[in-house]
């Protein structure tokens, strides 16, 4: 078993990844093998794509360029007293550590925990269940048969890809706690909101949608839920949007992803899509982490919610429908791309969640 390096410095990682860029060597390639050398928090998938761009632009220096002012206190038998002091006790706060540090500041101590040795203070995560180990092999499954399509067909794959899900939207919807925030003294006093309660004046927005865009967007009427003869009709639009809209792409093959829900595993809906000649790709139970619509496009649509009232069922629809067809293009091709480094991860972690 391999052993990791801890805490490279960034212009080693920078010079491999110089390396392998020119050895044509994929992004994703690239960053996967950036974490099982140095592990997964040395840096992101998002950034390994950037550094290649600027290899590819003309760049050919792997260092920081420099910059002017006066010495750092920081030195490496410093940040390794820190990074000891964290390992012992992984609760520490800043300010624990600045007593135990009196020589340097907080601001200078919070530096070197976040920027010199890569830690994050995380919380315990919701997860939508905990997964069994059945559960898991069926994700590892799902995840090795997606990235061998993808490294047999590259960009093309992810091009014919189309995917879509069921979200509720309402006529009030609270604003997050993220949201509500704002820069205040310390000595202010705090403000307060109470906490509400969903309405229950809200509508069922189906949204497909590949790397181009919006396919379709279909509205149940106020209260309904969706079934599976309801789902097939909403499919037969789907297949029509596809052939107004991505001329050549029925001919070439969709490759369908969906989620498991009732609906979409009833037999009128399999016996459907078996008669359209798609590729159903298998999507594992209990996966959102897996499902571009939940991990992105929901998610910055619940955020554009937030906060907002509307007064009837057009003006609701009205404004989900400009908000799904005003994204910029690449926000669509950004959320197909991400699956890549998601099932990748899932493969890696043995079929566990994968982290927002």
């Amino acid at each position: 078993m391999s052993v990791l390096i801890e805490n490279p410095a960034a212009c080693e990682i920078r010079s491999v990844i110089r390396f392998l860029n020119a050895r044509k060597v994929k992004p994703i390639e690239i960053y996967r093998q950036i974490c099982e050398v140095y592990g997964q928090n040395a840096m992101s998938d998002s950034m390994v794509r950037r550094w290649v761009r600027q290899f590819n632009e003309g760049r050919s220096e792997v260092h920081d360029e420099e910059r002017s002012g006066r010495p750092s206190l920081v030195t490496e038998e410093l940040v390794h007293a820190i990074d000891d002091k964290i390992r012992e006790n992984r609760r520490f706060t800043i300010s624990a550590l600045a007593m135990e540090f009196p020589q340097i500041s907080r601001s200078l101590i919070h530096e070197i925990v976040t920027e010199k040795l890569k830690f994050r203070k995380l919380c315990r995560r919701w997860v939508p269940k905990i997964l069994t180990e059945q559960h898991k092999t069926k994700r590892m499954g799902s995840a090795l048969q997606f990235l061998t399509r993808y490294d047999e067909g590259g960009e093309e794959f992810l091009t014919q890809i189309v995917t879509g899900d069921e979200t509720w939207v309402s006529y009030d919807t609270p604003e997050s706690k993220r949201q509500s925030m704002e820069w205040r003294h310390t000595s202010s006093p705090a403000k307060v909101k109470p906490k509400q309660i969903l309405t229950p004046r809200k509508m069922m927005c189906t949204v497909f949608w590949d790397w181009k865009g919006i396919l379709l967007i279909d509205f149940l009427p106020r209260g309904q839920t969706i079934k599976a003869d309801a789902y097939c009709e909403t499919l037969r639009k789907l297949r029509r949007a596809i052939q107004n809209k991505r001329r050549g792409l029925l001919s070439k093959g969709v490759v369908f992803l969906h989620d498991n829900a009732r609906p979409h595993t009833a037999n009128v809906t399999k016996n459907l899509l078996q008669g359209f000649g798609w590729d159903v790709f298998d999507h594992p139970p209990y996966s959102p982490d897996l499902a571009p619509s939940d991990f992105h496009l929901f998610l910055h649509l619940k955020s554009f919610l937030g906060g907002q009232h509307f007064n009837n069922d057009e003006e609701l629809k009205e404004n989900v429908s400009n908000w799904l067809k005003t994204q910029a293009a690449n926000f669509y091709e950004e959320g197909i791309q991400k699956l890549v480094p998601r099932y990748d991860i899932c493969l890696q972690n043995f079929g566990s969640y994968v982290e927002k």
